[in-house]
């Protein structure tokens, strides 16, 4: 379904942010690209969603292709509308308009009748926010703008989501109910998800297959279940070490030798 082949991506003409990375989401699966902090995961997204020249980014190498079309490049209306559309980092909401027109503006290409039966599916989906459907959006917490950003996505009729760290900022209890509705909509709607996430833990819990980012290029990938098992991916991105092991300066020493295998 998505298939994204020796990608490059370049910020001010000098700093490479994205180097030869290549990975896939086959259709109906949820894939988690997992990473510390400014490790390229987001530019990954922005790269698919049309999005870099925004922050003076550009595509100078690799290509992107979606359902078999060369999407590399193309502007983001043409990107949403083959049903390739991103929930980004920070919700970002209107967050002077209410909930429900935050909603209707995902739904902004298709008609008034598709925009209020998935009105209805939205609410359906995400019943906390019902009642809140003529308030401000700015002045909503930060578990429910996430599930009115969701909502917002899926207005435009998405076949894959794009989710920018969709646990940010949140509580454990709301963080488990958005990714339980992210495998609801995997299971019961055959969506695929691309999921940049750095509680790795949790995003390999519902995917299905992952891949780990370090400096701009994957360093690693594997089934889900297999990455949890990685001794490494336990270490370096858990932070689970073996029972009973203390850690000195010289263990600090040694594991940032080791994490060069990554690099």
């Amino acid at each position: 379904m998505l298939a994204i082949a020796n990608l490059q991506v370049i910020y001010d003409d000098a700093i490479e942010a994205v180097r030869d990375v290549s990975l896939s989401v086959e259709k109906g699966r949820i894939v988690a690209l997992l990473g510390s902090n400014g490790a390229g995961k987001s530019t990954i997204l922005k790269a698919l969603s049309g999005v870099l020249y925004s922050e003076h980014g550009e595509i100078r190498s690799g290509s992107i292709l979606y359902d078999g079309e060369d999407c590399t490049n193309q502007p983001p209306f043409q990107i949403v509308r083959k049903g390739l559309i991103q929930v980004p980092e920070g919700r970002q909401l209107f967050d002077q308009l209410t909930v429900e027109e935050n909603l209707i503006v995902g739904g902004y290409s298709g008609s008034w009748r598709k925009t209020r039966a998935h009105l209805a599916d939205v609410y359906d989906l995400f019943p906390e926010i019902k009642p809140h459907r003529n308030r401000i959006s700015g002045y909503l917490s930060g578990g429910q703008q996430q599930m009115v950003a969701v909502g917002r996505a899926l207005m435009g009729e998405p076949r894959m989501l794009l989710l920018d760290e969709p646990s940010l900022g949140l509580a454990p209890l709301v963080i488990k109910q958005i990714f339980e509705k992210i495998d609801h909509l995997r299971k019961e709607l055959g969506l695929s998800v691309l999921l940049v996430e750095q509680n790795a833990r949790l995003a390999l819990s519902i995917a299905d297959y992952g891949y780990i980012v370090e400096r701009g290029r994957v360093v690693l990938d594997g089934a889900a279940d297999r990455l949890l098992a990685n001794d490494d991916v336990r270490e370096f991105y858990l932070g689970i070490q073996r029972e009973g092991e203390r850690r000195s300066m010289r263990d600090v020493k040694h594991y940032k030798r080791r994490k060069r295998w990554l690099l």
